[in-house]
């Protein structure tokens, strides 16, 4: 019987472009031994065949993957080690995004200059919400899928997709109420909402595994919900945004877009391949990019300074599809009442076709007036 080949540890670590001294560390952690150890010299020695399973071993950890892991992948078949691989770098892959968009938003908040929609309240100003929510399933849709919330902290929009799109943002909203009973400062209110997000993302993906138990659809990223809320702290509004609903802010009489849409033409926009003219009639335009679903996925985070005379709009697409935002901008510049400016867009939304589920949350930035909430 002819032997098999055998390398010196050094030629080894060449060929698989591992060290000697990790070879050693991995010998000692059973997860990569020698064919042969010399028992006089204590020489290691390996198998030609070893390469495969040595440059595996090594793409693993270039990739990051603890030990612990790279030992169970190594054991597991090569489709089933491939699906591992997979699921480890998409949780890589979340959790960089939650990083990158941490380290945006702090480099934002920390050197870009005060823009005119985030002015700084002045210290003595004492701030309240008057606020009004409602909701209506428009002309075409057969069930309304879209939640809208108004409290006394509290503020949000959900527009619910897929067989359990109307419980899927139901979901999201309730996960955020508790808030509205919280002592809430500016300096904690990123760290609650951030959990609550979590909460949120955690109900959605029950709802989507229910959905799929009951249809048989393996495709559970087909439910979901978009996510838009603010959370009032008494001098600032921390957003969070995930989808294709909105946030507006009227200051001064300019309306300010203080959201961007998580959507395919968005993206197009963005990278200057389509116009915002043609990203209205594109026949992909409602495609998202990222929503709360089963899969992982990072929602937009800021804090906005608020002041007296503001003026806050949530909504669903079911209301910016509809409706031209010169006309949104007028509305809510001649309705005082809030509760009034929702009713009104809503109907503008319903008299110009009403193609979607449409939802909307006015709320003012008031002194001293007292909060107060309709839900319709």
């Amino acid at each position: 019987m002819t032997k098999p080949e055998m390398l010196t540890i050094g030629a080894f670590a060449r060929a698989c472009r591992l060290s000697p001294k990790a070879l050693r560390l991995y010998d000692e952690l059973d997860l990569l031994r020698p064919a042969r150890v010399d028992p006089d010299t204590g020489y290691r020695y390996y198998a030609v065949e070893q390469l495969e399973q040595a440059r595996l071993v090594a793409w693993l950890r270039r990739l990051g993957m603890p030990l612990a892991h790279v030992r169970q992948v190594r054991a597991l078949e090569p489709s089933a080690a491939a699906r591992e691989i997979r699921a480890f770098w998409a949780r890589v892959e979340a959790e960089t995004a939650v990083r990158r968009d941490l380290a945006t938003f702090l480099v934002d908040h920390l050197s870009t200059p005060p823009r005119k929609d985030t002015r700084p309240m002045a210290s003595t100003d004492l701030l309240e919400l008057r606020y009004a929510a409602r909701t209506d399933i428009g002309q075409v849709r057969a069930a309304n899928q879209d939640t809208a919330y108004a409290g006394s902290r509290v503020l949000a929009v959900a527009d619910g997709f897929g067989p359990g799109g109307a419980p899927a943002s139901a979901a999201a909203v309730e996960a955020l109420k508790f808030l509205d009973a919280e002592p809430i400062t500016a300096g904690s209110v990123l760290n609650l909402l951030e959990d609550a997000v979590q909460g949120a993302t955690q109900a959605v993906q029950d709802i989507a595994e229910a959905a799929y138990e009951k249809t048989g659809d393996e495709r559970t990223d087909d439910v979901g919900t978009t996510l838009t809320a603010m959370v009032w702290t008494g001098s600032r509004l921390a957003l969070v945004h995930i989808g294709d609903s909105r946030a507006y802010l009227l200051r001064d009489g300019e309306l300010f877009l203080i959201t961007h849409d998580h959507t395919l033409v968005q993206s197009m926009i963005d990278e200057g391949r389509l116009t915002p003219e043609e990203a209205t009639t594109h026949p992909q335009r409602t495609l998202l990019l990222k929503a709360l679903t089963s899969a992982p996925s990072s929602p937009d985070l800021r804090l906005h300074d608020a002041e007296a005379g503001d003026r806050y709009l949530l909504c669903s697409d079911g209301l910016t599809r509809a409706v031209p935002e010169h006309t949104i901008q007028d509305l809510l510049t001649t309705t005082p009442d809030p509760d009034a400016t929702a009713a009104a867009l809503i109907e503008t939304a319903n008299a110009n076709g009403g193609p979607d589920n449409v939802s909307c949350v006015v709320a003012d930035v008031v002194r001293g007036a007292g909060g107060r909430m309709r839900v319709r």
